[in-house]
């Protein structure tokens, strides 16, 4: 498996083994998109300045630089057999590059938004390029030009793949659904119905069963003609970054600040190869290629469509070069040696000793690989032993290296929990496979954590009273320069800075009423400024000092935390669930020890008032609690916050 990370380096490990088995170094900015060469010797990695880098793995360097895009490269891919590499940035363009000769053969313009994904079609022919503007694209190498544009998606285009054999297209959206396309008559096969979660990545099974969705803690399989989900399996991976299949199983990737996580499926024990474990006997193997799909479409196929020889069809490419005249590559470069940290697997794995003779090829025969190991059993769900089957052929894999494995060898004895397998520590993360039931859509919470700037509006963090005006977003040409592109970036300072100052004002008002001496009115006057960053920040500081809390200052923030607790943004409601949190564990006993006492006799003004502030964090916290119900029944961490949270609220029963 490959990474790249803001460190600016790209890291190689072997999946399954926890440590780093060589680091490249090289790139000046943070790396964006990495992908291996078909035959795993070559990696390239794209950065955040728009620059490539090709590594040759078994002498560890630098091979080749090439430069031309003038934003973050995000999305990369190797030729079918040629020795071509094409990259889609936030430019908009997509460039085809030679590595032989070091240059751009070709710039596809057509995109008005980032390329967030990009494949060659199997037979190395057509490019299909995924775009932020919601349109996929199908472009013709040979041609240098667009065959046409697939538009029937109502969100940015987040992923997109061939089918392996079929002329068959499948795309992802982040409007939570798969479509798929017929590449004869360009015309939508079916569509998936909407989902949960934007789809984050998929893959096509390595003979075309099935087509597998990695979306946010869950992993879905699909079939098409017509489109129907065979099963969604629980995941604990989050934001999935990649997925790929190997040894029958599937492995997917995911990552949070410097940690890099692996989860794996056996893909036998899911449908359609597989039955549930609730309908699977021990004398019911599972399913086989021509069980699982007996119907031919009788689309064509890129298998019997005889490409050119590799020779002839990079003659065929490179003549488009002739259409174009820029420069793309800097001067070679020696390239800086890569840091292998782990250097016994560096070896078996990139420069293996048993090669074959001199007068063979030089590569190394295959080695039998082992599916990863099976997790422990689930206490309520013993072990089944499913007899041996004919193993399918493993795909090859996008993220996770394939290098060395053949075909995959059957799994005897495996439970349906996913293994994961974290690159800071190992450990498993049981989930059951779990029916498909639908949900209504929930509200989409923008992350702390994302790998795109959030979509914005600045006027929601400025207070009623402050409203300069913003405009509205403007189009971005593509075929600007970079000094008008930079300018267009400046003019928005303007906003962006009245966002901060007016902040910031707020803080130093709250901050001169704090160092007086009175925090209630500190307080007040920040909850009066109805400005949701400044309560945020007041408190994540009173969070720190626990003991400054009492009933007065639960009744003051209970009613803003309610809008915390529902807002879109997941620091707003981290911090919210975090006093909430607080709250409980302090005051529960008191609020309810003085709602539920019976009257005194006689005038005592103070237990009057100490029970109207009891009164009014009950009333607030029930309505909060009413509003758990759906929220905690999701995946992550959000969710487990919000049990958490029910179950110390049970203290007011």
């Amino acid at each position: 498996m490959v990474t790249g990370g803001e460190d600016k380096k790209v890291n190689m490990w072997a999946v399954g083994k926890p440590n780093c088995i060589m680091s490249l170094s090289g790139h000046t900015s943070p790396v964006e998109a990495v992908r291996f060469g078909n035959a795993e010797e070559m990696v390239v990695a794209g950065s955040m300045s728009g620059a490539l880098k090709i590594w040759d793995l078994e002498a560890a360097k630098i091979v080749r630089t090439l430069t031309g895009h003038k934003s973050n490269i995000r999305c990369l891919d190797f030729h079918p057999y040629g020795d071509f590499v094409a990259s889609g940035s936030l430019d908009t363009n997509i460039k085809l590059w030679d590595i032989r000769r070091k240059g751009c053969i070709f710039t596809y313009k057509g995109h008005s938004n980032c390329v967030n994904n990009l494949r060659f079609s199997p037979d190395g022919r057509w490019i299909a390029s995924a775009g932020e503007d919601g349109i996929l694209k199908l472009w013709d190498l040979t041609a240098g030009k667009l065959l046409t544009d697939l538009k029937l998606h109502n969100g940015p285009v987040t992923t997109v793949e061939f089918h392996p054999n079929e002329f068959l297209l499948a795309s992802g959206s982040a409007d939570r659904t798969v479509k798929f396309w017929d590449l004869e008559t360009f015309q939508l096969v079916c569509s998936t119905d909407n989902d949960a979660t934007p789809v984050r990545c998929i893959f096509f099974h390595s003979e075309g069963l099935c087509l597998y969705s990695g979306m946010q803690d869950s992993l879905k399989v699909f079939g098409w003609e017509p489109a129907r989900s065979y099963d969604t399996v629980a995941m604990g991976w989050g934001k999935v970054a990649d997925i790929s299949i190997a040894q029958n199983q599937l492995i997917g990737a995911c990552f949070s600040q410097t940690n890099v996580s692996v989860y794996v499926v056996d893909i036998q024990r899911i449908p359609p190869l597989g039955n549930l474990p609730s309908e699977t006997t021990e004398m019911s193997p599972p399913m086989t290629a021509s069980q699982v799909y007996p119907v031919i479409s009788g689309r064509r196929s890129f298998v019997t469509e005889r490409p050119p020889t590799q020779s002839t069809k990079q003659a065929q490419i490179v003549k488009v070069q002739k259409q174009t005249k820029e420069p793309s590559s800097s001067p070679d470069e020696q390239g800086d040696d890569g840091d292998i940290k782990v250097h016994y697997n560096y070896r078996e794995i990139f420069q293996p000793s048993h090669n074959l003779s001199a007068d063979g090829p030089a590569h190394s025969p295959p080695r039998t690989v082992e599916p990863f190991p099976a997790p422990p059993a689930d206490a309520n769900q013993p072990l089944i032993s499913a007899p041996s089957a004919a193993p399918l052929p493993s795909a090859p894999m996008s993220s996770a290296s394939k290098r060395g494995t053949p075909v995959a060898t059957p799994v005897m004895s495996v439970p349906s929990e996913p293994v994961k397998v974290s690159y800071s520590s190992v450990s498993h993360a049981p989930s059951r496979v779990v029916r498909e039931h639908h949900r209504p859509p929930l509200q989409q919470i923008i992350p702390s954590e994302r790998d795109r700037p959030a979509d914005i509006n600045m006027q929601e963090f400025l207070p009623k009273q402050v409203t300069p005006s913003l405009g509205n977003q403007r189009h971005i040409p593509t075929d600007m320069s970079e000094t008008e592109a930079v300018s267009l970036i400046v003019k928005g300072h303007e906003s962006m800075m009245a966002v901060m100052t007016n902040r910031n004002k707020n803080l130093q008002v709250v901050r001169a009423l704090w160092t007086s001496g009175n925090m209630k009115t500190a307080v007040d006057s920040a909850i009066g400024m109805n400005d949701q960053a400044v309560i945020v920040d007041i408190l994540n500081i009173l969070l720190q000092k626990p003991n400054m809390w009492n009933l007065d200052l639960c009744a003051s923030m209970l009613p803003r935390l309610t809008d915390l607790v529902t807002s879109k943004y997941e620091n707003y409601v981290h911090t919210g669930c975090s006093a909430l949190r607080l709250i409980l564990k302090n005051f529960a006993s008191v609020i309810k020890a003085n709602i539920t006492a019976p009257p005194s006799i006689g005038v005592d003004i103070t237990r009057e008032e100490r029970y109207n502030k009891c009164k009014l964090c009950y009333k607030v916290l029930m309505d909060i609690r009413s509003g758990f119900g759906q929220k905690q029944t999701n995946q992550g961490k959000l969710a487990s916050t919000f049990r958490e949270l029910n179950i110390l609220m049970t203290q007011l029963d």
